[in-house]
């Protein structure tokens, strides 16, 4: 029987490819001349340190600039508040990875709503689609990609 995994996962290489090269732009820049800018990646958050405020807000383009040059989904970074110390200031960017339960309950409900006939499960971090032909699959594919759900989504075992 079909089916494929519905994830919500990112290419950790390519994140820090996308850090490093942010690193070397923000080090190059003129309005960064002088600072310790910097993006750090430790587990699944970015910090971002600078002299001032105004400093990290110009940092986040870049990153996402990168980001999207690299084919990764920014829709999986979650801006925390800048605390501003004596000498610098700090961001946290948490990265969101995995599907939650309420939005797994949203594809669940998605895939039942549209009258395929597929069923959809919820494993863990994932969404299980099955159903007996291939076209309804590529349809639901469609359907969650089109939905705006707000997390990135990759389908994984895509399966004949």
């Amino acid at each position: 029987m079909p089916s494929f995994d519905t994830v919500s996962e990112i290419d950790h290489h390519e994140l820090t490819n996308a850090i490093d090269q942010a690193n070397r732009e923000i080090g190059t820049r003129y309005d960064f001349k002088g600072s310790d800018a910097r993006i750090e990646l430790s587990g699944q958050e970015l910090v971002m340190h600078a002299q001032s405020k105004f400093q990290l807000q110009q940092m986040f383009p870049v990153l996402i600039q990168k980001m999207n040059r690299r084919g990764l989904d920014i829709d999986c970074l979650k801006l925390g508040e800048a605390v501003e110390g004596a000498k610098d200031a700090k961001q946290p960017v948490s990265i969101q990875e995995g599907i939650d339960k309420e939005s797994a309950k949203k594809i669940v409900k998605l895939i039942k709503d549209s009258k395929l006939k597929l069923q959809a499960q919820i494993q863990g971090e994932q969404v299980r689609v099955t159903g007996k032909k291939r076209d309804d699959l590529q349809q639901a594919m469609k359907l969650l990609k089109d939905a705006g759900l707000g997390i990135p989504l990759q389908f994984n075992n895509f399966r004949d």
